[in-house]
């Protein structure tokens, strides 16, 4: 090849991948440009709405600078409370030992201990592990004094091998179990230390539906959480129907409370505790709409004598009280619907030594006027074995003075009186009123009455003679039976180890059982 060809060649070979570059490059440019140019000629975006003026919504700010004001002087008061247990016993399955609550009290009643995720996507994670020697629990309490006396739950600590309180500044020390209160479900432990934050007492009596209220705790442990709400209802009664010397009086809040913030504060906008955290009603074990909280007027009185004496002694009549309401109140000569109705008297009881009847009608006690059953309850709760008490009693009409003499809740006399409360104890079984939605889910003819059976305990008398629930007692020993207080009070006044004949509705049909005592 001509030296001037190859030249030629080399030239045409270098123009191809130029002239290609210069292509590409000027499509690319062409590209990025058309954005910049589309972008140039559309119209800018319009200006966002100006945001409100400061004086129309004065009001609102100054309130969120108050509770944020609030929100600071409480929390370094609230602690969070780890706590290693001794486990209780537990099925394989993960599944809840305690069994007789059943379903709707573990629906309904869902107190905070425990998993803290159990309700939770990841709860199932939980289920079918191995069982541990140990268990390890989350909760809330509340400084109320400086030198380092927390209140807590007693479902909290209950069991409590190790305490550790973690601080709001994130410092974690030991505390000491001063003392706990099963019935209140209050405890009360205590860290060394001085000038620790503290907030004080409030007086929940003065509470009213609609107030502000905070609630503080570490739900799910998201440490030192503050949810805002108000006080949606007062004086709500005892959920646990296992045992009705519980006391009730809840504060009902729809500040959202989760699990973990059980032994946490409610406060009111004072920053006064009024109320101790302990359980939500909600169909999956988190927050519904529907706290609550022990009032401070039971919790300051049981906290003071824990931290005095390391427990509690509380005054026992041995009766069972319902309300007086506007439809009863006329078949008991009342002109209003206040005071507490006796509707049970156990045996051998302070009440029944006293005189006490089913029908009295309790409307004072020391003078002071008996609203409700649960302030009544309340009150005798909060004094002391060998106290005597006088109560103010409407009976048939007429108006008596009866003085009762208080016994330990915990002793022998009451602690026989609970184990035989509506029978369940000695009989196992459990019963209620019939209502008239009751009557409609069993189809009871017109003429049935007495005590529907709730629940039956495996083994006992009453699953025996083959009761079961829905069943309907009618009579006891051949007397007729009106209500669930007349069939409790007919079965626990059978003299220890002789039979029962019970006439049951069962099934459509009326039959005689035998209830033989358990040796």
């Amino acid at each position: 090849m001509h030296l001037k060809d190859w030249k030629a060649q080399f030239v045409r070979r270098l123009l191809v991948p130029a002239v290609a570059v210069a292509t590409i490059a000027t499509f690319g440019a062409y590209e990025f440009s058309r954005p910049a140019r589309a972008a140039a000629a559309a119209p800018a975006p319009a200006p966002a709405a100006a945001a409100l003026d400061t004086n129309s919504v004065s009001a609102l700010l100054t309130l969120d600078h108050e509770m944020e004001t609030l929100a600071a002087r409480v929390t370094p008061a609230v602690v969070n409370i780890t706590v290693v247990s001794k486990p209780a016993s537990q099925p394989a399955d993960g599944g809840d030992a305690d069994s007789d609550s059943g379903p709707d009290m573990q629906q309904f009643f869902a107190p905070f201990g425990g998993n803290p995720f159990q309700g939770t996507p990841f709860g199932h994670q939980f289920r079918g592990m191995p069982q541990q020697r140990v268990e390890h629990g989350l909760g809330s309490g509340v400084i109320i004094s400086p030198d380092g006396y927390i209140v807590t739950n007693n479902h909290v600590v209950e069991g409590a091998r190790d305490i550790r309180v973690t601080m709001s500044n994130h410092e974690i020390l030991p505390a000491k179990l001063i003392g706990t209160d099963p019935l209140t479900d209050l405890a009360v432990i205590k860290i060394k230390g001085g000038d620790l934050p503290s907030v004080p007492w409030g007086d929940s009596s003065k509470l009213r539906p609609g107030q502000t209220v905070l609630a503080f705790g570490n739900p799910y442990g998201l440490e030192f959480t503050v949810t805002r709400g108000i006080v949606s209802a007062l004086n709500r009664g005892n959920p646990d129907p296992t045992d009705r010397r519980k006391p009730g009086e809840f504060i009902q809040t729809d500040a959202a409370i989760n699990p973990g913030n059980s032994g946490g504060a409610l406060v009111d906008a004072r920053g006064e505790v009024v109320g101790i955290n302990t359980f939500l009603i909600s169909s999956n074990g988190s927050f519904s709409g529907m706290g609550f909280a022990i009032p401070a007027q039971i919790a300051q009185p049981t906290v003071q004598a824990l931290i005095q004496n390391g427990k509690v002694e509380h005054g026992f009549i041995g009766i069972g009280i319902t309300n007086i309401t506007p439809d009863n109140a006329k078949f008991f000569n009342m002109n209003s619907p206040t005071g507490a109705l006796v509707d049970q008297v156990d045996p051998n009881s302070p009440g029944a030594k006293a005189g006490l009847k089913i029908g009295d009608v309790i409307t004072q006690l020391d003078g002071k006027n008996v609203n409700d059953a649960g302030e009544l309850q309340m009150e005798v709760g909060q004094k002391h074995p060998g106290e005597t008490i006088q109560l103010n009693v409407m009976r048939d009409g007429k108006s008596m003075n009866i003085p009762v003499t208080l016994e330990n809740m915990n002793g022998p006399s009451a602690n026989s009186a609970a184990n035989s409360e509506h029978g369940k104890g000695r009989w196992g079984l459990s019963l209620g009123d019939l209502d008239q939605n009751s009557r409609d889910q069993l189809q009871l003819p017109a003429n049935v009455h007495g005590a529907v059976v709730e629940d039956v305990t495996p083994g006992s008398p009453a699953d025996n003679a083959g009761l079961q629930r829905g069943d309907v007692i009618m009579e006891v020993n051949r007397h007729a039976e009106q209500s669930a207080a007349e069939v409790a009070h007919a079965l626990s006044s059978i003299p220890n180890g002789q039979d029962a004949l019970v006439l049951v509705w069962s099934n459509g049909g009326n039959t005689f059982r035998v209830l033989h005592p358990a040796e």
